[in-house]
């Protein structure tokens, strides 16, 4: 005898589930993740020099003069590690300092929204419009960074040589465990 009991073929529909949208977001912040790796061009997210396993970018201070002296030290380290030359120099920090006190806002708007759902899941009742407002408030902001993010991106690479590019990418490769 057979089994007639059939798995339904799974929904082509694309519909909007909370599932669904729980793995974009997911994958959306795990993008921003890697842009962040690759513009902070380890000025946002090289362990060794800005602490991103001590909270890095988005857990460091807000102060403009602090961010600034913090990526000025990183950078440090990248020139060297791409042998920048003077030009470049001048080009990359600000590039690299622009977008971080583009995100600065973006950042207190993530502190801000984590308090609020930690807020909303402690209430007796849970207001689930108020989470669904908040979740695609936080959408907003992960398509903020993300932009802004890939704008910065592509204005370091415009300054690299192709070799820098390169040597840049293995370096951060070889820093986040990606041994090819």
């Amino acid at each position: 005898m057979t089994d007639t009991t059939q798995t339904p073929p799974p929904s082509t529909s694309g519909g909007d589930t909370p599932r669904r949208r729980f793995f974009w977001f997911a994958a959306a912040a795990t993008a921003i993740a890697a842009l962040a790796a690759g513009i902070g061009t380890r000025a946002f997210a090289h362990s060794g020099y800005c602490g991103w396993h001590r909270g890095g970018f988005m857990g460091a201070t807000s102060d403009p003069a602090a961010v600034d002296a913090h990526l000025d030290h990183a950078l440090r380290h990248l020139y060297v590690e791409i042998d920048a030359t003077d030009a470049q120099k001048q080009q990359l920090a600000p590039i690299v300092k622009g977008a971080a006190h583009d995100l600065l806002p973006i950042r207190a708007k993530v502190h801000d929204a984590r308090r609020q759902a930690i807020e909303l899941l402690s209430q007796p009742n849970i207001d689930r419009a108020a989470l669904e407002t908040l979740r695609a408030d936080q959408l907003k902001l992960v398509e903020a960074a993300s932009q802004r993010l890939t704008q910065a991106l592509s204005d370091v690479a415009d300054v690299l040589t192709p070799e820098q590019k390169q040597r840049l990418a293995e370096h951060i490769n070889s820093r986040h465990g990606h041994h090819e």
